[in-house]
């Protein structure tokens, strides 16, 4: 006859799988919470992309030299990413940030 402990795994070998199976479930639940973020990150940005946060109409985009302003002829909003009102400034030259001002209002006058 077998003996008895030879059949059956002791607890530590148990506790080992066990704990196993745990971190196996753990790591998929992360990995399935990281794929529903990505894909509600997608959705919201395919929802709002170049939409105005003010009004909710599209945006347009205008070149002035090699930045792309983001504008919206309803409510006439203008909207910069980021380090574009920097490469403006760059465009325009340091002496007057005034006409840097001046020059993107100006795109915007109603005439």
């Amino acid at each position: 006859m077998a003996d008895a402990r030879t059949d059956k795994p002791s607890s530590t070998e148990e506790d080992y799988f066990a704990r196993e199976e745990i971190e196996k479930k753990r790591k998929l639940a992360l990995q399935q919470a990281a794929e529903t973020a990505a894909k509600q990150r997608e959705e919201l940005k395919q929802l709002h992309y170049m939409k105005c946060p003010k009004c909710g109409m599209d945006l347009q985009t205008l070149k002035q030299g090699n930045v792309e302003i983001d504008t919206c002829f309803n409510c006439h909003g203008v909207f910069l990413d980021a380090g574009e009102l920097d490469q403006l400034i760059n465009q325009h030259g340091h002496e007057g940030s005034g006409k840097v001002m001046g020059a993107v209002l100006n795109l915007f006058k109603r005439k």
